[in-house]
């Protein structure tokens, strides 16, 4: 039966997608079949025939190595760096979640495992106009748990807990933490593993590097993970 986790992180740029192509990549190690899955996706380019390029989705398929179809991860790709709700505005083609859920309901026929990425922070707008549709709306249609990304360092402590707190509120479950952006030995960072442990009642599953390549956790674990 197949089981899923939605990467979600404390905003944008803290890494969300490097650290989901490790994910899927230890999944693969396992000898699981993974997918991985993003409603939408703002800021890819064009190839030379102009057909829009997932950039997230490539490259959790290089480092994972996943043989999944790239046409098959990602159903609603935008060229303008924005927000979801916004880059739709500009350029057509909102966010409808039927298409979403029907995407997802694909994989789930396929694959072992689906990691699904969620668009920025928890609070991420995919539609606005058409419908209001939040990042949250996605997360309850696929019935799945959530796995926070955050970055190590200053301001991580307010980050993860208002993230965690929102969540909470919203009747979202969240499994754990892990830390992108690391410094082995860095006391700050050390210090705010503790804090948002003691204020979260979450662990902090996972630390890493820049340039890491391998995820540091067990892989019997992380399949724990996923519902």
């Amino acid at each position: 039966m197949s089981k899923g986790l939605f990467i979600t992180g404390t905003g944008t740029d803290v890494g969300k997608t490097y650290v989901t192509g490790l994910i899927v990549k230890k999944l693969q190690e396992t000898g699981a079949k993974a997918a991985y899955y993003k409603a939408a996706m703002s800021g890819n380019e064009r190839d030379e025939k102009g057909k829009l390029i997932p950039g997230d989705a490539v490259w959790v398929k290089n480092v994972s190595g996943i043989t999944q179809d790239l046409d098959t991860m990602c159903p609603y790709v935008y060229e303008t760096a924005v927000s979801p709700h916004l880059a739709s505005r500009l350029e057509g083609n909102p966010v409808i979640l039927e298409k979403v859920m029907e995407g997802y309901g694909q994989l789930k026929q396929e694959y072992d495992y689906i990691t699904a990425e969620g668009s920025g922070g928890i609070l991420c707008p995919l539609c606005f106009d058409e419908a209001k549709l939040q990042l949250e709306d996605v997360i309850r249609a696929m019935q799945i748990p959530c796995l926070m990304i955050a970055d190590a360092g200053l301001g991580t402590i307010n980050s993860v807990v208002l993230t965690y707190e929102y969540m909470k509120q919203k009747g979202i479950s969240c499994k754990g933490i892990i830390f992108n952006h690391c410094h082995p030995g860095d006391v700050m960072e050390e210090d705010n593993r503790v804090m948002c442990e003691y204020m979260t009642g979450l662990k902090v599953l996972a630390f890493v590097k820049d340039g890491d390549r391998e995820l540091e956790i067990d892989g019997e674990v992380l399949k724990g993970l996923y519902e």
